[in-house]
């Protein structure tokens, strides 16, 4: 049995004429009349009492009529769900994230995805640093990252969404805490607390590679999982850290901020990050939308390279 046969059995079921009913369909009477006559040879059921003034429906052929309805509603389902996945108002995005750097902007993206297109499902993946989130990108595993420029692999595309300013996390009470900004020399002999070296941050990364530039490697005290458990033990006076204007608000209790003169970069770009290739009409909608949730901040005085 075909769909069309389906079809062609409910409009004459409910129409209980073979004109009307073709014309319902768009077709002429006497393919419909060939269609119902096999359709019940391949049933081997007679579904209607044919005369020359009437069509009536058989028993067998009212007890089927409830069921091909159901079959009927529920093919418009999957059309009208398919039509939907095809315009992006359904589907799934998996986004990945790395903890307290993402927090101004991911709820941001988030609320307004769900706003617009409340069909399509947000999978959130928290902990994915920069480097591994970019190889999860490229093999497939997630859809979308919350990353920072660089994005060095041509199979990869990014837009900028956040320019975020590079400071110094010192416990209030330090003896540098009083200076409105500080150099990265001065930080020679300090206690640091950092990200973990394996977890592929490039927050972590540019801080050794800062320190070095000064001539120093910064003297790691302790390791921490994420961006917030790093501020917390700041505060707790475990040491200092290098870190970002977005992360501050993690932690404003019991910590200092202080920008670094003649650092380069001084900053760093916060990005959305997503696979060239991928042609997900859910993905492309989550983008869109993040065109007004997020836009792209004047980079006019930024040289990106």
């Amino acid at each position: 049995m075909e769909i069309k046969d389906f079809e062609a059995f409910v409009a004459v079921a409910e129409e209980l004429h073979f004109g009307r009913a073709a014309s319902r369909l768009h077709m002429s009477q006497p393919p419909l009349s060939a269609r119902i006559k096999q359709l019940e040879t391949d049933l081997g059921l007679q579904l209607f009492e044919r005369s020359t003034r009437s069509v009536v429906l058989t028993d067998a052929g009212a007890r089927l009529l409830v069921p091909a309805r159901r079959v009927l509603s529920q093919v418009s389902a999957a059309r009208n769900l398919a039509a939907s996945i095809a315009a992006g108002d359904q589907g799934r995005v998996r986004i990945a994230f790395a903890g307290a750097s993402s927090q101004r902007a991911l709820p941001i993206l988030t609320r307004a995805v769900r706003e617009s297109h409340p069909g399509i499902e947000l999978q959130l993946e928290s902990q994915t640093y920069v480097y591994s989130a970019l190889e999860r990108l490229l093999d497939g595993s997630i859809d979308l990252a919350f990353a920072r420029l660089p994005t060095p692999n041509p199979e990869l595309e990014s837009r900028v969404v956040e320019v975020e300013e590079i400071l110094c996390a010192l416990p209030e009470g330090h003896p540098l805490a009083g200076q409105s900004e500080l150099s990265l020399a001065e930080l020679h002999d300090e206690d640091f607390v950092s990200l973990p070296d394996d977890q592929g941050s490039m927050l972590q990364s540019t801080m050794f590679a800062l320190c070095v530039t000064a001539g120093f490697r910064p003297r790691i005290a302790q390791v921490a999982p994420d961006s917030a458990t790093v501020l917390a033990l700041v505060a707790a006076g475990a040491g200092i850290t290098i870190t970002l204007s977005s992360v501050t608000p993690t932690q404003s209790v019991g910590i200092t901020y202080k920008p670094l003169r003649d650092i380069h970069p001084d900053h760093m770009f916060a990005t959305l990050t997503w696979r060239r290739d991928d042609a997900s009409p859910a993905l492309a909608a989550v983008l869109e939308v993040s065109k007004r949730a997020l836009p792209t901040p004047d980079l006019s005085d930024f040289a990106i390279k």
